[in-house]
């Protein structure tokens, strides 16, 4: 089942006596497949969860833990997971779009026109998603003209900002970029994390930043240009990702990014009611939460400053 199948079993109209609740699975597909089309869409960790707050379990091993067998010994010693938890607390958001029956009288495509835009909305909706995961803050100016886009939430840049460690490159070949900014990163993730795992999470425009100062050092010094430098720098995946702003890089495990959402999803339309009939519209809405969180803040490092 598609987002278009999904939309049309579960939006309702005015007549309806149900409130365009989806089920939890048509919920989780919905949630899915909106968002699998964006760059982090696989990557990164997902819950669904049937409360709006909670906690998210986390469980750890000790390293250093085999022992020296001796025979017909027990020393006592046993090994036990460690236990904690990251809390949660979503925030409810929505998406309206309106469409003209003018509109759907006119175009070539007539009643397909509303899956189209319909289409196009929930794919929007995905990439905005992303955005607000990574770039939400809620101490944005009031005079932000994303003002009432960006203060939903605390993405997890903000978060990293915060709470993490923070590599500022202003005061560091004045920002510009060089392979340092890489292992000064490194110099700050706790070995135990740098597992293989790791990637570089950047914009694209930062990813042709690196490429055109290997070139130039190609051009200026000579020798060969590794490809896998470019495309590994100290040995991790360059990932652009379109909504990474341009003057920041995060180096952690996608994994380690977790969005929560609940199964409270609704999805609405209405052809009736005062406005429909006064400015002759469809009115659709989808209805959502969400929070992003980090599993282990030790576990990611954002560069800053960056020319």
């Amino acid at each position: 089942m598609n987002n278009q199948q999904i939309l049309k079993d579960g939006a309702t109209t005015t007549q309806d006596v149900t409130s365009g609740l989806l089920s939890p699975e048509q919920s989780k597909k919905f949630l899915k497949q909106t968002f699998e089309a964006t760059a982090l869409g696989g990557l990164i960790r997902t819950e669904t969860r049937k409360a709006k707050t909670g906690e998210i379990d986390k469980i750890g091993i000790d390293s250093r833990i085999i022992r020296k067998k001796t025979e017909n010994t027990d020393d006592g010693k046993r090994a036990k997971p460690k236990f904690s938890k990251v809390e949660y607390s979503t925030t409810a958001i929505r998406l309206p779009w309106e469409i003209t029956e003018e509109t759907l009288r006119e175009n070539i495509e007539g009643e397909g026109f509303e899956a189209t835009v319909t289409n196009l909305m929930t794919t929007q909706l995905g990439r905005d998603m992303e955005d607000i995961y990574l770039n939400g803050d809620t101490a944005t100016p009031a005079d932000n003209p994303d003002h009432e886009f960006l203060y939903i939430n605390d993405g997890w840049i903000t978060q990293v900002a915060k709470s993490g460690h923070v590599e500022d490159r202003a005061a560091k070949d004045k920002g510009a970029v060089s392979i340092n900014l890489f292992y000064d990163m490194l110099q700050q993730m706790p070995d135990k994390y740098n597992d293989g795992t790791l990637k570089w999470l950047c914009s694209p425009s930062f990813k042709q930043k690196w490429e055109q100062h290997l070139y130039n050092m190609h051009i200026s010094n000579g020798g060969g240009l590794s490809d896998s430098i470019m495309k590994a720098p100290a040995g991790i995946e360059l990932l652009p990702v379109p909504r990474m702003p341009g003057d920041k890089i995060m180096l952690t495990n996608p994994k380690n990014l977790i969005v929560v959402n609940t199964y409270d999803v609704k999805i609405r339309k209405t052809i009736e009611g005062k406005e429909a009939i006064m400015q002759d519209k469809r009115f659709y809405v989808v209805h959502l939460d969400f929070d992003s969180i980090i599993e282990e803040m030790d576990a990611a490092v954002l560069g800053t400053g960056i020319k």
